[in-house]
């Protein structure tokens, strides 16, 4: 994608994370179906782990639960990670619930 994406929700990278060990499969725009394993999320991106073949500006739509169809742009990338921004917040009932069902520990989950 040439000049990279073109956010509309500006990068909240102050937002609290959630630690998670969930797989996605994401559909890629040039390289189809992926396989990624999201290790934290917030309700403005997502950072996976083992990823190869995603360069910065890559678009992708991922299935979460509560949440459904969502599109993401990555934002940066390391050897073996990425950061993805969603591109529409996800509203906080749907987040919640989202939450419940990827970190089924409670111990996990941070106190409101």
């Amino acid at each position: 994608m040439a000049g990279g994406a073109q956010l509309s929700v500006t990068d909240m990278r102050r937002s609290t994370r959630h630690p998670v060990d969930f797989s996605v499969i994401a559909e890629h725009l040039q390289h189809g179906d992926m396989k990624l394993q999201i290790s934290n999320i917030s309700a403005h991106g997502f950072m996976v782990s083992r990823v190869e073949g995603v360069d910065r500006g890559d678009r992708m739509i991922i299935r979460l639960p509560s949440v459904g169809r969502i599109e993401a742009y990555c934002i940066w990338t390391t050897e073996d990670r990425a950061g993805f921004q969603f591109e529409r917040i996800i509203r906080l009932d749907s987040f919640e619930s989202m939450i419940s069902e990827m970190q089924p520990n409670p111990a996990l989950r941070r106190r409101s």
